[in-house]
This record gives C-alpha cells, sequence and structure tokens, in this order.
C-alpha cells in the first residue's frame, strides 16, 4: 500500500483586509486540490484601532464559513502589545510586532512557508517613501518578493500584479473584507502619499506604477550582487584587533578594520565597505551621516598617524587600526571610585557597585590564580609605579610600558587593579600577572573585568 503525502502546512498574513482576504481565498482555494495541505490563517491583533476586536471575530467568521465551505483553512491569532518611545514611528513599531508575530506563529505551527499579499503599487510606494527619505539601496530595492528568514520563507506572490486584479478577484468570488480606518489617517507617511501624491502622479505618468516597481526589481538584483561583492571585499581589509577588550579568550575582540588599507580605496569603496563592517561587527547600521563623515575623517587621521575616538559608535582608531567595541569597554572613567574590598568564594560574576561592573571569576585549567589568593581581594584605581609581568621569566615593567607594547589605548586602560593585600593579580586590558599563576595541575581560576553598560 502506497504512503499519502506528507501533510503541507501553508501560512498567510491575514489582516482581514481586501488584499490578504483575496490571497487567503486563492491559497485555500488551490489547496482544497492538494490532500493533506493545510492553510493557516494568521492574524495580529495590534490593539491600536477600537475596531480590532470586531476585525478578529470578522476573521473567525471567514475562516469559519470557508471551513465549513470545504476549504482547508483555520485561524490563528495572535495578540501584540507595542511599547512606543518619544519620536518612534507608529508604523515602524507596529510592523516590527507583527512580523515577529507573524514568524513566531509560523514557526508554531510548524509552516516553512508564509504569504503575504503585497502588490505592485505597495512596492511602487516604497520605492518612493525610501527615496524621500534618502535610503539607500537596500530600501530603494523596496519589498523583497522572497526571503528566507529564521527557517521560514517569507513570500509576496502578487508583488508585480496591480491592484486592479486583486479587486477583480474580489468582485468575482463575491468575498467580505474589512475597511481599516487608519487607512485614511494621513498622519501616517504611506496614506498620505496614497492619498495626496500617488492620484496625481498616476496621472501625470500614466505607467508610474509598473515603472517604479520594475525599477525596485532591477534594484533588488543589484543589491544581490553587492552583497557577492562584499563578502570578497571586505576579509582583505580585516586585521586582528589591536587590544583585546575582553580579557576572556573565549569572547576574543571582534575584527578590526585596517584603516591604513581601507584609506587608499576611492570614497564609494570606502563608504561601502564601512557600512558593512559595522554592522557585521556591531549588529548596527551606521547612520549615513556618520558614513559620509567618517569615510573622510579617518584617512585623514590615519595620514596624520593620529589617534580618535567615536564613542556614541564604539569606535576608536589607534596605530591605524579602527576597532569596535561595546560603548562601555570604550568609556572608561573610574571617575571617583574607591578602593573596593571583595571576597571570592566561587565562580561566578561578583559586582563591584562603587566601579560599577563585574569581576568575573572563572575555573580554568591553566592561566589562572591559586584561589585562596581571591578569598580577600581589594580592587584599586592605577595610581603610577605600578609593576606588571606579562609572563615567567620576563622582567616586570610599569603599566604604561606594558599598554604600550600591546598598544592597549589610553581610553581602554580604566578599569580596577585586583591585589592580593599588596601583590598585583590582575589589569585590565592586560590579564593576570605571571607571578601570581598557580602551578600547573592545581585547582585555579581567572578573571576578567566587566563594566555594567547601564552604569555607562
Amino acid at each position: 500500500m502506497m504512503a499519502g503525502p506528507e501533510p503541507v502546512c501553508i501560512a498567510v498574513a491575514y489582516s482581514g483586509g481586501r488584499d490578504s482576504t483575496a490571497l487567503l481565498h486563492a491559497t485555500a482555494v488551490a489547496a482544497r486540490d492538494w490532500p493533506g495541505t493545510t492553510v493557516l490563517a494568521l492574524h495580529v491583533h495590534h490593539g491600536l484601532s477600537a475596531q480590532a476586536d470586531d476585525w478578529l471575530r470578522h476573521a473567525e467568521a471567514v475562516c469559519e464559513s470557508w471551513a465549513a465551505e470545504g476549504l482547508p483553512v483555520r485561524l490563528l491569532c495572535r495578540r501584540v502589545s507595542l511599547s512606543l518611545s518619544a519620536g518612534d514611528s507608529v508604523e515602524a513599531v507596529a510592523r516590527a510586532a507583527r512580523h515577529a508575530a507573524l514568524q513566531d506563529m509560523a514557526c508554531e505551527v510548524g509552516a516553512d512557508l508564509l504569504l503575504l499579499a503585497h502588490h505592485r503599487q505597495d512596492q511602487a510606494e516604497t520605492l518612493l517613501l525610501q527615496a524621500l527619505r534618502g535610503g539607500g539601496l537596500a530600501g530603494l530595492a523596496g519589498i523583497p518578493r522572497d526571503v528566507v528568514r529564521d527557517g521560514v520563507r517569507w513570500v509576496r506572490p502578487w508583488l508585480e500584479h496591480p491592484r486592479s486584479a486583486i479587486e477583480t478577484y474580489v468582485a468575482a468570488h463575491r468575498l467580505d473584507y474589512i475597511d481599516d480606518d487608519s487607512n485614511a489617517d494621513p498622519r501616517y507617511a504611506r496614506n498620505l502619499l496614497r492619498m495626496s501624491v500617488w492620484p496625481a502622479l498616476v496621472s501625470a505618468f500614466p505607467d508610474a506604477e509598473a515603472n517604479l516597481a520594475a525599477s525596485a526589481r532591477r534594484l533588488s538584483d543589484a543589491l544581490a550582487v553587492m552583497a557577492a561583492w562584499r563578502e570578497q571585499a571586505l576579509p582583505p581589509l580585516l586585521t586582528p584587533a589591536v587590544t583585546a577588550l575582553s580579557d576572556d579568550a573565549a569572547t576574543p575582540a571582534p575584527a578590526a578594520l585596517d584603516a591604513c588599507l581601507w584609506a587608499t580605496q576611492p570614497a564609494a569603496l570606502r563608504r561601502e565597505t564601512l557600512r558593512h563592517w559595522y554592522k557585521q561587527v556591531s549588529g548596527q547600521v551606521m547612520p549615513a551621516t556618520w558614513v559620509e563623515r567618517l569615510a573622510e575623517e579617518v584617512p585623514r587621521k590615519v595620514a596624520g598617524q593620529g589617534v580618535a575616538q567615536w564613542g556614541a559608535l564604539g569606535l576608536s582608531l589607534y596605530r591605524g587600526v579602527l576597532n569596535w567595541a561595546r560603548p562601555a569597554a570604550v568609556k572608561i572613567d573610574a571617575g571617583a571610585a574607591t578602593d573596593a574590598g571583595l571576597s571570592v568564594c566561587g565562580a561566578g560574576d561578583w559586582p563591584v557597585t562603587t566601579w560599577g561592573g563585574c569581576l568575573r571569576v572563572r575555573e580554568v585549567a591553566s592561566g589562572g590564580v591559586p584561589p585562596s589568593l581571591l578569598t580577600e581581594v581589594v580592587l584599586r584605581q592605577r595610581v603610577g609605579g605600578e609593576q606588571f609581568q606579562m609572563g615567567a621569566g620576563r622582567p616586570p615593567r610599569s603599566l604604561k610600558k606594558q599598554f604600550q607594547a600591546l598598544g592597549v589605548p589610553a581610553w581602554q586602560r580604566g578599569g580596577p587593579l585586583v591585589f592580593a593585600g599588596e601583590q598585583l593579580l590582575y589589569v585590565p586590558g592586560l590579564g593576570i600577572d605571571a607571578r601570581a599563576l598557580a602551578t600547573e595541575g592545581t585547582p585555579q581560576w581567572s578573571m576578567e573585568w566587566l563594566p555594567d553598560t547601564n552604569s555607562q
């Protein structure tokens, strides 16, 4: 006996509006001819409108009615709560929350395909809005037609189809849908464009929608080519960080940018590689104004063998290398911190409030200090004259010379020195003093100073 087809689950983002209603219906009708296929209507309840509960009830009623007619569809809803801060865009925050909820629901039901009902006018409007906001290539490429996010494939099958085609489908099948009253609110940029600008634009340029969408498609192709180029262009510019911002070998500092080599590139390439490198090491998008500024400012600093710091971005330039670190690791200012006693009785993070951070202690096989040395330690400010030994058999030298030898910038030389009595055990940026190292094969602990990012 032959086994039946594997069950298939297709998810459709369903707001209850005209476009998503048409897509959900078309998908369910097609799925009816494929045994074992289920269509999940994913509805996100934002709570932004007083009618949100009515929309949910409408979505439930539609799906129940279609299921009774034999369509393999059922509804799944997720309520989200929006957290808005001053200056936040309601549109952007709601979109991010909606995308997160859709992703979670798709994963929850095991759907690896999620369909969305964006059409050609949506794409054309997106390109215009991005251009008016000064967007870069990624923004101008518009809405992606097919993209995989955390194992779920997001597909917009109607992105190249006009809105009129959807309206025709809805009328032909007499589909019932809701009208979101917020779509007529001119406070939202897309609505303002759609109501005030779009009619005049199409009147003057009848092919505007198709041509703008085509431009977005070509820019999307260019975006893919650019991404492939960046993956090849960036590695030759990378270099080890001037100094590890973490003393824990398990968490090395992110790869730094060889600013001397980078500065020889044409300005356009400098800007593009800088954007890509910063996103790669920080996970953040560098604002366009900073990209323009640093693409000109850093090469001048490099030419003058200068040292610089851009704390807002967590960037520092030292010895021709551009480093990124958590802002807390760059902004080190002990201020009025005084000696602080600490009794360490085990591995873990030991907070030191007066220094705005904690001492992380871990059990290690080598390179640590005897636990007995940490039973009573004092964290002190650097006062001058302290000697540090880098390795066994090497002469102790002043902290200043040791910092210079390792290329530790001045702004990363703060943080508390750890003493056991008068014996120096540990210096942030340098590590453990060789004179305090435990004998091989005996119990030992490592140390790492971690600034508190909330205290900076």
